[in-house]
């Protein structure tokens, strides 16, 4: 049976995982259960989803830190690094402008504000928001971890760590390595004997994506199911038509004009779109990003400071798109007549307000930030709410597409791509593990 498995493709493990998690999640919401007392099996798909992701997770920051602190150290061999670094964030920038433009554009045309059965009475105000000076709480770290510490319910502390603060933490010290010069190389060799481990820990974690598929999306299944997609059909419509035509038209006509098969794309981002559709967390799939741009040929120096950038503020699904429809959407509910000025501020706040956003997390915190710009009510987020979890899976699987997507172009345009790597594709003894 191992021998078997060993030999079944990677992509073909993944693919049988999602129809199986589907068709498990299935079985487990016909079995019944509440939110407070579920059944075996949507507890069981739910702990094995949620332990693959903390495992994931729990690899982010010695990744980050290891593999930014030798890429600083190995830019010395790079004469354009600054270059690198400002065309990363103008393709940012480009993609996410391009995005919202397409968000826009379905929103007015559909108008999902007034197609809607949901009930006013659902209208709440979230419990977070997002302000334009979370930018500033988001990259001047709070400590030289990165943690975050939150109270919960039952009266416990949870930590949590910030990217940001951490990629902002691990370029300081890169930079710092450098400029000690020689007396650092100690520092820099354990780095990247650090690095080393790190990588082989998380492809062991890899092989299990296929496993781990199965219980986050049985679990998704098993708990949302679609009883709340009908009231707002037309919005969630909406949502997936703006994240399919950035990913199957936007995104495909970029790698042309840049001369790259768009089937030989695809084929390597592969893997980290699946796993975040189905994990809906760029962060926890940040690992997997990073391997697959560095599979394509994007050096690694440069993939290990694009991808984690990328990962907290490059959002075309969550931060472009979502938000330009949900704000469309809150105003429609709501009366609200939007002028050309106010779509001109999503725009704004879609290509700068990721950045805003970029220490919190959820595409609540964006939204909330969107609708306080245009002055809509904040009560229009609880509208949305049921159905989040929904969309947050698509949205999540174009953040990381375009995440890698990025670090690949800018590659290409600066003559560091490795072409005949692009070329030949992810090779399967790497997925594997072999």
């Amino acid at each position: 049976m191992f021998r078997t498995l060993k030999r079944t493709p990677f992509g073909v493990q993944v693919l049988v995982g999602l129809v199986l998690g589907v068709a498990l999640g299935a079985l487990a919401r016909s079995m019944g259960g509440t939110d407070e007392d579920p059944n075996w099996l949507t507890t069981t798909l739910a702990t094995i989803g949620s332990t693959f992701v903390t495992l994931l997770r729990t690899l982010v920051p010695p990744l980050v830190v290891l593999a930014v602190v030798t890429s600083i150290a190995n830019l010395r061999q790079v004469t354009n690094a600054a270059r690198l670094a400002w065309r990363t964030l103008l393709w940012f920038a480009i993609t996410a402008l391009v995005s919202v433009g397409i968000g826009i554009g379905i929103g007015v045309l559909t108008d999902p504000g007034e197609r809607t059965s949901v009930a006013a009475s659902a209208a709440a105000e979230p419990s977070r928001t997002g302000s334009w000076l979370d930018f500033l709480q988001g990259v001047v770290p709070d400590n030289v971890l990165g943690l975050q510490a939150s109270a919960s319910a039952d009266g416990g502390v949870s930590l949590s760590f910030n990217v940001l603060q951490l990629l902002v933490l691990s370029i300081a010290a890169g930079v710092a390595v450098l400029k000690v010069g020689e007396k650092a190389e100690p520092v820099l060799a354990v780095a990247r004997s650090g690095l080393a481990v790190v990588q082989t820990v998380l492809w062991w974690v890899i092989r299990l994506a296929p496993l781990g598929t199965v219980g986050l999306l049985g679990g998704a299944v098993a708990t949302y199911g679609w009883d709340a997609l009908s009231p707002l059909a037309v919005f969630v419509a909406d949502v997936y038509a703006g994240l399919a035509l950035v990913l199957l038209v936007l995104y495909p006509v970029l790698l042309r004009a840049h001369g790259l098969s768009v089937r030989r794309f695809a084929a390597s981002v592969w893997p980290a779109t699946q796993l975040a559709f189905v994990s809906r967390s760029s962060i926890g799939t940040l690992p997997v990003t990073q391997r697959v741009t560095e599979e394509m040929g994007v050096p690694r120096e440069y993939a290990s400071f694009a991808v984690p950038l990328g990962a907290t503020t490059k959002m075309d699904g969550c931060a472009a798109i979502y938000p330009a429809l949900a704000a469309i959407f809150v105003a429609g509910f709501f009366g609200v007549d939007l002028s050309i000025t106010d779509y001109l501020l999503i725009a704004f706040v879609s290509v700068v307000g990721s950045a805003a956003t970029a220490g919190l997390t959820g595409a609540t915190v964006m939204l909330t930030l969107t609708l306080s710009t245009l002055g809509l009510p904040l009560a229009g987020v609880g509208l949305l709410l049921a159905i989040d979890p929904v969309l947050d899976m698509g949205r999540t699987a174009v953040n990381v597409t375009g995440q890698a997507l990025v670090p690949v172009l800018v590659a290409k345009r600066e003559g560091i791509l490795d072409l005949a790597r692009f070329r030949s594709g992810a090779e399967e003894r790497e997925l594997v593990g072999a």
